[in-house]
């Protein structure tokens, strides 16, 4: 797993890692390649450390060196150089398992290796690099969801400027009202007139078209008549000019014709009242015509009103339905918003846990360093004390070197003395040696002598 999740960096790209993203200020310029590679320095595998715990949980270097003294540990003064090794190491021991790093040890602090450092800050630059996409994620659903909020508040604002819009477009204003009234009986008092009339124009367009019918089949019979007229004086000319016919039958003619006279002629008289009577009709018409024209251009007013409210109405329904259309995308954003209030209420909470936790933490540090405060000042009485003690024990041993120097020049007076003493009785049991060594040789001398002497 920590294979496949942790991918080992280059020297260089963790150098400009740390250098751009974890360390600040002098610290980025004094990292070198050196300090990693080919043996690691302690001391700034360490600083490196510290920062990226100061980056992630704000635990400053200088807390690491704030350790408790218990007052019944003795000389806790030989403690200090350890504690900010130990709590390093204690922090790291408690983050690196979030990268995937189960088995850091105190050596990788004190005695670090190229391989084993690589791997570790990599682990880290991995989690860091993850850590940073994820705050930038949550930065743009937070960007994400103040837009929506905004959002919403301007369709919330649209909506009711809308509401305010189709009540005014619905509700007639009370100084209007009277006069609306009046339009709507003064309107329904027209329709009834223009019905009314639109009868009575039909009833006499109908007579209109019946006496046209009549007319014309009038002064068809006219037309007619005069043909047969015409036909007949042609017919009387032939004759004439023909026959010669009797006065009597003439005269008997003359009537008959007389007779067809008078009678096209009442036909004249009666077609021609007829004509009157038309024209008075068309006269009646004509003025009906205005009284309509007039009428129909009241009637295209009334129209144009219609047609304003009619659009009124239409703009109405447009409005209602981009007021629907718009409660629709309100309830979907109500919704959205609803889950990003989750959303948003679970990590308040987790928030409000953490920095609830964050500040009994930060208490408890307070408390802790306080106590560490107080106990620091005893170890500094105590270090007062000590120093005191010291400045005796170094006087009492200053006395004591003094009297070591003379004891020693007095031991080495003994010594040149004995040595002087021990060159003579080593020269003095030389000498006796020799001697001795000569006497038993004599007597070896004599014993051979006197066993030659005396045979066995």
């Amino acid at each position: 797993m920590s294979e496949n999740a942790v991918p080992v960096r280059t020297v260089d790209v963790i150098l400009n890692f740390y250098r751009l993203e974890v360390l600040t200020g002098e610290e980025a310029k004094h990292l070198t390649k050196s300090d990693l590679t080919p043996t690691p320095k302690p001391e700034a595998i360490q600083t490196v450390y510290m920062r990226v715990l100061h980056l992630l949980f704000r635990f400053t270097p200088e807390c690491h060196f704030m350790v408790p003294l218990l007052q019944n540990i003795q000389h806790p003064e030989y403690q200090e150089g350890v504690t900010g090794i130990i709590s390093v190491y204690v922090r790291m021991r408690q983050f690196l398992p979030m990268c995937f790093v189960y088995d850091f040890a105190l050596n990788d602090l004190l005695a670090p290796k190229k391989q084993r450092t690589l791997f570790i800050l990599s682990a880290i630059m991995n989690y860091l690099q993850f850590r940073k996409l994820r705050l930038n994620v949550l930065a743009e659903k937070q960007t994400k969801i103040r837009a929506s909020l905004d959002m919403q508040q301007t369709y919330a604002k649209r909506v009711q400027e809308a509401e305010t819009k189709i009540a005014k477009l619905s509700t007639i204003p009370p100084e209007q009202q009277a006069e609306a009234s009046k339009l709507d009986a003064a309107l329904s008092e027209l329709n009834t007139i223009i019905k009314n009339e639109y009868k009575e124009v039909n009833t006499i367009n109908d007579s209109i078209t019946e006496w046209k019918s009549k007319v014309a089949e009038k002064t068809q019979k006219l037309a007619q008549a005069k043909m047969d007229v015409n036909n007949t004086k042609e017919n009387i000319t032939k004759l004439k000019s023909q026959i010669v016919e009797s006065p009597e039958e003439l005269k008997i003619q003359m009537e008959k014709m007389r007779k067809d006279v008078k009678n096209i002629k009442s036909s004249i008289e009666q077609a021609d009242e007829f004509v009157v009577e038309l024209q008075n009709m068309v006269h009646r018409v004509t003025h009906t015509d205005l009284e309509i024209q007039q009428m129909y251009s009241l009637l295209q007013e009334l129209e144009i009103g219609m047609n304003d409210r009619k659009q009124e109405y239409e703009e109405r329904l447009q409005f209602i339905a981009q007021d629907e259309k718009k409660q629709k995308d309100l309830k979907n954003l109500c919704k959205e918003e609803e889950q990003l209030k989750r959303s948003l209420g679970m990590k308040l909470d987790k928030e409000i846990k953490q920095n609830i936790r964050r500040q009994k933490e930060k208490e408890a540090k307070e408390q802790h360093i306080k106590n560490v405060l107080g106990q620091c000042k005893q170890v500094h009485q105590k270090r007062e004390e000590k120093a005191d003690q010291i400045k005796e024990i170094s006087r009492e041993s200053q006395q004591l070197k003094v009297q070591i120097q003379s004891l020693k020049d007095v031991s080495r007076k003994q010594t040149e003395a004995a040595q002087a003493m021990y060159g003579t009785l080593s020269a003095a049991m030389d000498e006796l040696d020799g001697r001795i060594e000569m006497q038993i040789l004599n007597l070896k001398e004599d014993a051979i002598k006197m066993s030659a002497n005396f045979p066995l």
